[in-house]
């Protein structure tokens, strides 16, 4: 018994731990929970949990339906909303299959096979989410206009703020789970919120990324109000983004800097940039997975639409940021949102990334005007490219891609290819508010 698990054991005794929660994710990313006591948690270090992968969405064949979910003991945390005695911890799993081998249905497996891909390379993978999320008065109900807790804008200040009191409590809960948060303020649309995490490798921060949502949801509830990550519930709003920075580390040395270079980016960082712009429509359907995503991204502003990438550029769907220093020289991706499954979703940055390292993809020039203010033509001539306009011909852009196939393995690539087509089929044949405003007065 490794030292890890003897420490979970003795904690969950030590601190009266009476369930622990073994969480996972689902393949669109929705979290999954199973409760055990305690007097099991040895053996499902040992042996793990088993359960019916058949009933979870895109894991496994009913012929292939036994799967276990083992726990991994550096994830061990005390639920601080569960705080009163007796506590519950929770702990996320792998998913195996009986044998003991991997569930290549499983994401956080998806993200593993990526990031040793880096490893083999000397690189470690760090990512640093900027997450963006509406609260909601409630209750909330299906069909009916959701309404903002407050009015607020961009970095408003209100004393006794619905927002500041939510934010604070919710910061609070993260530190206790050990999830470090950078920043903290009210977003542009009224409601809306931004909590930034501070980085962290790919793996802990997609662990980290489902834990915030559920501690967003539970501290929202406590306070009588609806917690969304939804990329874009309001038309005449602002959506929901996740702008993530990323770098690759060599060891303690930041790769993508060189301190000789012009703007000390390094090749090694010119070649991931270039890598993630020619294979970002391919990968589009996952960083935006859901119909709502295309609704933010045609938006404008600083929801990026076209592929392209600038310094300190907000319009570009890759910014470069002013660096202080050479750790923080970084690259932030732009048009991710809220709703995203972390794991798939670092898993093919990263791979798209290495694909223009191995590659040695060539960057086109960055673009340093606003990209929404070029006309067609001057877009055309700058050879930018528009991102997939929504979720079908995302799909159909991501069905033709080795890259994306070879990341997610064949399982979750079909699996996740049927449920988007049968997404987009199904708001095909929804006949939206829009179209009985407008069209029914009149025709």
């Amino acid at each position: 018994m490794d030292k890890q698990t003897e420490f979970v054991l003795r904690a969950v005794e030590e601190r009266d731990v009476r369930f622990v929660r073994l969480w996972f994710a689902d393949v669109l990313g929705f979290l999954k929970s199973v409760a055990i006591a305690p007097a099991e948690l040895e053996g499902a270090f040992e042996e793990g949990i088993g359960f019916d992968g058949s009933a979870i969405e895109g894991f496994a064949r009913v012929y292939e339906a036994d799967m276990v979910a083992r726990p991994d003991p550096s994830t061990f945390q005390v639920l601080p909303w569960r705080n009163q005695s007796p506590a519950t911890a929770r702990m996320f799993c792998d998913i195996k299959m009986p044998d003991g081998s991997p569930a290549y249905a499983d994401p956080r497996y998806v993200l593993k096979r990526a990031m040793n891909k880096a490893g083999d390379l000397g690189f470690t993978f760090y990512t640093h989410p900027e997450v963006e999320f509406f609260l909601l008065k409630d209750p909330m109900v299906p069909g009916q206009r959701p309404t903002p807790v407050d009015s607020s804008g961009y970095f408003d200040h209100t004393p006794q703020s619905i927002g500041s009191d939510f934010r604070r409590e919710a910061i609070t809960m993260l530190e206790q789970m050990g999830i470090s948060v950078e920043f903290s303020h009210h977003e542009a649309a009224p409601g809306q919120q931004e909590i930034d995490l501070r980085y962290a490798d790919a793996l802990s921060m997609a662990d980290n990324l489902m834990t915030f949502r559920v501690v967003v949801k539970e501290v929202a509830l406590s306070q009588g109000l609806h917690a969304t990550f939804m990329p874009k519930p309001f038309t005449e709003y602002a959506g929901s983004a996740m702008h993530t920075h990323v770098s690759l580390f060599e060891g303690d040395n930041n790769a993508f800097y060189d301190a000789t270079a012009e703007n000390h980016l390094s090749k090694v960082a010119e070649h991931f940039i270039a890598g993630l712009l020619a294979h970002a429509a391919e990968i589009a359907a996952v960083t935006n997975q859901w119909v709502n995503s295309y609704r933010r991204l045609a938006s404008g502003g600083e929801a990026p639409t076209y592929i392209c990438w600038g310094r300190n550029n907000r319009s570009a769907l890759i910014r470069v940021p002013t660096a202080n220093k050479p750790n923080s020289t970084r690259v932030e991706l732009r048009s991710l949102d809220s709703g995203c499954n972390p794991y798939l979703t670092f898993a093919l940055m990263l791979s798209a990334g290495l694909a223009g390292i191995n590659g040695e993809y060539e960057l086109p020039p960055g673009a340093e005007d606003d990209v929404w203010s070029l006309t067609e033509r001057e877009r055309r001539a700058l050879g930018i490219k528009p991102l997939p306009q929504n979720l079908d011909e995302a799909i159909r852009v991501m069905e033709d891609s080795e890259l994306v196939a070879e990341t997610l393995g064949d399982h979750v690539f079909d699996f996740f290819l049927r449920n988007k087509k049968a997404e987009a089929l199904d708001h095909q044949r929804q006949v939206t508010p829009y179209e009985l405003e407008q069209l029914l007065p009149v025709l």
